[in-house]
């Protein structure tokens, strides 16, 4: 079968952050990749450090964002879902998981990355996570793709066990962060404090998000 990667995650920016430098490196084997943005972000806080957008702008400039940050990734198929920010935990996890059903009835992915449900801290990541596993769940386990989990709770390890999934990017990093910065209404600010922090003598500042991703293999019933 054709390697096909799926990423299905609520916001702008979660992709750089959590699985950029494993895209990049699909994307540097010729493995096509399609990023399914569920949301625009818009109820976001940050609004640029400095200040530079409003409510009313947000969306469009993280939209603006968003393209850019799959530009760096090379992410050649990115569909943005339209979903409203900060309200999918009260979508009907059926309608919900009919949509990524759709998706994935299309790709047909052999790989597919989302949150942990109950595990990624913001209610939009798990939402996205419960209704992504509840598509899959559809599936006879044995055309089930490989599901590759973040998991960003304290707890995790506890609940999860240690991750079963190390990817070291650190041939990719310089795209990570050029994704990263693409978001640079959430990021800049951050990304300014890091490399100011940043040193010889002080290198996880750094490496903690360019080192390598983590994530888990989904633990079917």
């Amino acid at each position: 079968m054709k390697e096909h990667m799926l990423v299905i995650l609520p916001h702008p920016d979660d992709e750089s952050f959590g699985v950029a430098g494993s895209i990049a490196l699909k994307r540097k084997e010729g493995i096509p990749v399609t990023y399914a943005c569920l949301t625009l972000g818009e109820m976001g806080r940050n609004m640029g450090s400095p200040l530079f957008a409003n409510r009313e702008v947000l969306p469009f400039i993280r939209k603006r964002e968003l393209e850019a940050a799959c530009q760096a990734m090379d992410i050649q198929d990115l569909r943005m879902l339209g979903m409203r920010d900060k309200t999918l935990e009260f979508e009907d996890i059926e309608l919900f998981a009919d949509r990524i059903e759709e998706l994935i009835n299309e790709l047909q992915p052999t790989l597919v990355v989302t949150f942990y449900p109950e595990h990624g801290v913001h209610p939009d990541h798990d939402a996205t996570g419960r209704a992504v596993i509840h598509a899959l769940k559809r599936l006879p386990k044995e055309k089930r793709p490989l599901t590759y989990c973040m998991a960003i709770t304290k707890n995790r390890e506890e609940a999860l066990g240690k991750p079963n999934v190390i990817i070291d990017i650190r041939e990719v990093a310089k795209v990570k962060l050029e994704a990263l910065k693409a978001h640079r209404s959430q990021t800049e600010g951050l990304i300014k404090e890091m490399e100011a922090k940043y040193n010889e003598n002080n290198p996880e500042i750094m490496n903690w998000l360019f080192e390598q991703e983590i994530f888990w293999t989904y633990k079917w019933d």
